[in-house]
C-alpha cells in the first residue's frame, strides 16, 4: 500500500522520503485544510527528492471557487502542470453535490495533468454516484476521502465499498504515461488516518493507497513538521499488516 504524505516544505519532503513514503501532496497553510502552494516550493522539491508530486490548487477553506478565484486557480494549474508534477489536488463541490462546471474549468487550464479529487467529496449526499459522475472526466484518476464518520472499522468497510465501485480499481502504487483512462479511478485513504486505521486499511486489501497528515509528524500536530520516524512507522504497520 503506497502511502502519501502531506508536506509544506523541502524539510518534510525529505524527512517523508527518508521515511519511505511513496508519494507527496504539497500544500500551504496545512491548519486550513490546504491551500495552493508556490510554484518555487515545488521545484525546489523537485529538487530535493525524487517522489512524484500531488499539488493541492485551492485558494479558499471552503469547496466553492470565490469570487475572482478563478483565474488564479487556472494559472496554478498551468504552472504546476509546466513544472511536471505528478498531479494536482482539486474539488467542488455546493450544497452536498459536484460543482463539475468550475472542475472542468480549472483543468481546461491544463489538459496534459491528472488529478485528485480531494475531500470536497466527503461532503457530498450521494458519494457512489459522485464516483460514477468523476468517472466521466479524463482527468481525474483518484479520489481522496475518509470514508465518512463513523468508527475506523466502519469507515475501512465504507471506503471498500467505494473502491469496488464499478470503474474504480486496485492500482500499482504509481502511473505512468499520459492522462489516465476514464474507467480506471482510485480510492485513496484519508482524513483523520491514524495508525490503527492503517493497520486495518492494508489487512483489509481493498484501498492499495492512504493519505497522512498528522499521523506523519511529531504529537499530531498539522503544523508541525514532517517526523521521518512517524512516516517509518506508518510504512512498517503497512509491511506487517499486508
Amino acid at each position: 500500500m503506497l502511502l502519501e504524505v502531506i508536506v509544506q516544505s523541502v524539510a518534510d519532503a525529505v524527512a517523508a522520503e527518508a521515511g519511505g513514503a511513496g508519494r507527496l501532496e504539497v500544500v500551504r497553510e496545512i491548519e486550513r485544510g490546504g491551500l495552493t502552494p508556490s510554484v518555487d516550493l515545488v521545484h525546489a522539491i523537485r529538487r530535493a527528492t525524487a517522489l512524484p508530486l500531488r499539488v493541492m490548487v485551492r485558494e479558499n477553506d471552503g469547496f466553492e471557487v470565490g469570487p475572482g478565484e478563478l483565474p488564479t486557480l487556472r494559472d496554478a494549474a498551468r504552472r504546476f502542470e509546466d513544472a511536471g508534477v505528478d498531479g494536482i489536488v482539486i474539488g467542488f463541490a455546493r450544497a452536498g453535490a459536484l460543482v463539475l462546471d468550475d472542475l472542468a474549468r480549472v483543468l481546461a487550464a491544463a489538459p496534459g495533468v491528472r488529478a485528485t479529487f480531494h475531500r470536497a467529496f466527503d461532503s457530498l449526499s450521494d458519494p457512489l454516484a459522485a464516483i460514477d459522475a468523476l468517472l466521466s472526466i479524463d482527468q481525474v484518476d483518484r479520489i481522496l476521502t475518509s470514508g465518512g464518520d463513523g468508527t475506523a472499522a466502519q469507515r475501512v468497510e465504507r471506503l471498500r465499498d467505494y473502491a469496488v465501485r464499478p470503474g474504480t480499481t486496485d492500482p500499482s502504487p504509481q502511473r505512468t504515461g499520459s492522462v489516465s483512462s476514464p474507467s480506471r479511478l482510485t480510492i485513496i485513504a484519508g482524513g483523520g488516518v491514524t495508525e490503527e486505521m492503517v493497520s486495518l486499511l492494508a489487512c483489509a486489501g481493498a484501498i492499495r493507497e492512504v493519505h497522512v497528515g498528522r499521523a506523519a509528524r511529531e504529537e499530531e500536530d498539522p503544523s508541525a513538521a514532517v517526523s521521518a520516524v512517524r512516516v517509518r512507522r506508518l510504512c512498517a504497520l503497512i509491511s506487517q499488516s499486508s
